[in-house]
């Protein structure tokens, strides 16, 4: 057992030798192979639909562990098959982006497709069962849900992301089908002022698949992967993030004003500061050819994406203290 890399793993997306992986237990193989450091963003989802539901009265603490549990091992299982389909179609060739930031299992040479193709049936099958649950116990639209879920986890990294779709894709799975869905599988009532309520934080994770694209979008072309930000063009693609994240203030304080929130909710406000002093620079202008003397060696050739991940961290996390603190001012107040 090796904690420490566990706790790193969850944090970042650790570079790695052969040597240090045939060392490592199998829980950090597969967080690693995972890429665990990006599953927060589906807890927070996930985390959100329970709160809500817990504000409406219908709380199911088994239903929803279920959930995340469910939730999270789907993102692994899209994960894992993402870096297989990759790999496949030589997409990881060549230095290729997604290769230097961080471990590809199998262009790396930790895995062979049969190992990977393992964790990702052992993965996806622990996240179908606790899907299956979910079914049993709401019925039909539970399972509507479910085949959705599925479709994505399938089908994003191909043919989705090569058609422009994967950016839409993203918007609609952390938003509308895990909180709107998460809240159904959880209450068993469907709630679309939930649904308004998920695309805050579904913009942001939006913004971040977005950022891993525009950081890509040479390379992209040249392979005619057509994201969206491919389809759009560098600079509107930037423009878009920052449009997107934008969105993300006034959906909330619409929310407030038609009373649906608490003003407590204004709290995210405070990420302010973040997207005016690291966002707004940033995105002004392309990305650098080469590496700034003051940006962080193991951060690059992650730019617009790091930026983004960090924006939708900090939000994310004062949107969920928000609603902890709507919840609490609710049950003393209301």
């Amino acid at each position: 057992m090796n904690v420490g890399m566990w706790r790193k793993a969850l944090q970042v997306i650790p570079r790695i030798s052969q040597e240090e992986w045939d060392h490592l237990d199998f829980i950090s193989k597969w967080l690693i192979s995972t890429r665990a450091a990006v599953l927060i963003m589906t807890f927070i989802s996930a985390a959100i639909a329970g709160i809500l539901a817990y504000q409406h009265g219908n709380f199911n603490l088994g239903l929803w562990l279920l959930l995340v549990i469910g939730l999270i091992l789907a993102h692994a299982t899209n994960n894992l098959f993402n870096d297989f389909t990759d790999y496949v179609k030589g997409v990881d060739k060549d230095n290729y982006f997604r290769a230097q930031y961080g471990p590809q299992p199998l262009e790396h040479g930790l895995m062979s497709k049969r190992q990977l193709l393992t964790y990702a049936f052992i993965t996806g099958l622990l996240a179908l069962t606790a899907g299956a649950v979910l079914v049993y116990t709401r019925g039909t639209l539970a399972l509507v849900l479910l085949g959705l879920g599925a479709f994505f986890v399938l089908f994003y990294t191909f043919p989705l992301k090569y058609i422009a779709l994967g950016e839409l894709a993203v918007l609609i799975v952390w938003g509308p089908l895990m909180i709107g869905g998460g809240y159904y599988v959880v209450t068993g009532s469907w709630d679309w002022n939930v649904v308004i309520a998920s695309l805050p934080y579904a913009l942001g994770v939006t913004t971040v698949i977005f950022g891993k694209h525009i950081d890509k979008f040479t390379v992209d072309k040249e392979k005619h992967i057509h994201t969206l930000p491919v389809l759009l063009g560098e600079r509107p693609a930037r423009y878009a993030v920052v449009t997107m994240m934008l969105l993300q203030y006034a959906l909330v304080i619409y929310l407030v004003a038609i009373g649906f929130f608490t003003p407590v909710l204004l709290i995210i406000l405070l990420a302010i500061p973040t997207l005016y002093k690291v966002i707004l620079p940033m995105y002004r202008q392309p990305k650098p050819q080469e590496r700034p003397d003051d940006y962080p060696s193991d951060a690059w050739p992650l730019w617009f994406v790091a930026s983004a991940f960090v924006h939708n961290r900090r939000f994310g996390l004062l949107f969920l203290l928000g609603l902890i603190l709507d919840t609490i001012l609710r049950i003393l107040f209301l």
